[in-house]
């Protein structure tokens, strides 16, 4: 088993490793033109090398070269991982369909499941243990599936989605820590100094876009961690705490195919009307609208670490207190940006520009 310092040496080696690489990826993914144009729904105004997902692979790659020699992965689930990263860097540079990435997902997924990695069971409040039987294939690949692209869908801003990872990827590292499922604490650590690396470059002003290829390959190896950390070792909350973990993204997928639907459109089709979208609508600059966002993932990410230490209703209280806590930072943003918003009037704006 690796000590903490192999683990510290791990998370090095991918942070060292993806800050050296991506000046190199941002040349490379100018050379061969995978950049980002502009339009009336992106918030940039210029071209934007977009391969920087790269980057953070090859940290995560080396990293991980580091910790083979204490565990051994699946090779299905890596397998897994290169059809999504092939997928990604495709889409990147040729804008592959929709329907094509969804299937190619979904046989990333299938391989997984039929490594064995399935949800068995999931437990829930005050219901207890509910077996899903045959269902616990289907119930895998929907969640792996929606997970890729939940964190996909969040990717709108600068470092926006590097920081939301590396936020979920902090707590489930903090559970599985606390669950001592050591393997999941590895893997995650790794992530995380691939993510902070890469945030050098893409924290706003960003000079590189981490593109399908990063975002695609971050939402694969977070659901595949949740379900082995969450479904598969913590008994009370195993479905409560991925979800908790991974609200920003898997809301706002939620509402944006609520909303598509809502208005007769195509569920893939882009749209202006995301959470970043809303804030930035509400007044809030592009760093503020970030950080708003950073702090609301953190208060779940840390709600979801009470959770596993902590009786049920003391932890619900414990949510409280952190709603008060967003409460003060969205006045503390609002005053940064000039704009002084009450949550109950941010709630009631964002509400209606959903609908």
């Amino acid at each position: 088993m690796p000590t903490w310092l192999d683990l510290s040496i791990a998370f090095l080696i991918a942070l060292v490793t993806t800050i050296a690489i991506t000046p190199l990826v941002i040349k490379f993914a100018i050379k061969i033109g995978v950049v980002d144009q502009p339009n009336n729904r992106k918030v940039h105004k210029k071209l934007m090398p977009r391969l920087g997902g790269l980057a953070i692979i090859i940290g995560f790659f080396f990293g991980y070269l580091y910790l083979s020699q204490f565990f051994d992965t699946p090779l299905r689930l890596i397998l897994g991982a290169v059809i999504i990263i092939i997928v990604g860097v495709l889409d990147d540079k040729y804008t592959l369909s929709a329907k094509v990435k969804f299937i190619a997902q979904i046989l990333a997924a299938i391989l997984v499941v039929s490594s064995g990695l399935t949800i068995e069971f999931v437990s829930l409040p005050f219901i207890g243990k509910i077996e899903l039987g045959m269902a616990s294939y289907v119930v895998t690949i929907l969640w792996i599936v929606g997970v890729t692209n939940a964190i996909n869908l969040i990717d709108g801003l600068d470092g926006l989605a590097a920081g939301v990872s590396t936020i979920a990827l902090s707590s489930i590292f903090a559970v599985a820590i606390l669950n001592n499922s050591l393997y999941v604490a590895a893997i995650s650590l790794v992530l995380i100094g691939g993510s902070i690396g890469f945030l050098v470059f893409n924290f706003h002003p960003a000079k590189i876009f981490m593109g399908d290829t990063g975002a695609l390959f971050l939402g694969y190896m977070i659901s595949i961690l949740s379900v082995i950390g969450f479904f598969k070792s913590v008994a009370i909350f195993s479905f409560l705490l991925p979800v908790l973990i991974l609200a920003i993204p898997i809301f706002d997928t939620f509402f944006a195919i609520f909303r598509r639907i809502k208005n007769k459109q195509n569920i893939s089709a882009p749209d202006k009307a995301h959470l970043h979208h809303n804030l930035l609508a509400l007044g809030f600059g592009h760093r503020g609208t970030v950080l708003m966002i950073y702090v609301m993932g953190i208060s779940c990410g840390v709600a979801a670490v009470v959770f596993t230490s902590s009786t049920l209703w003391g932890s619900f209280f414990i949510i409280i207190l952190l709603l008060f806590m967003i409460q003060f930072t969205s006045e503390l943003v609002g005053q940064l940006n000039n704009k002084r918003t009450p949550l109950i009037t941010t709630i009631k704006k964002l509400l209606t520009l959903i609908n």
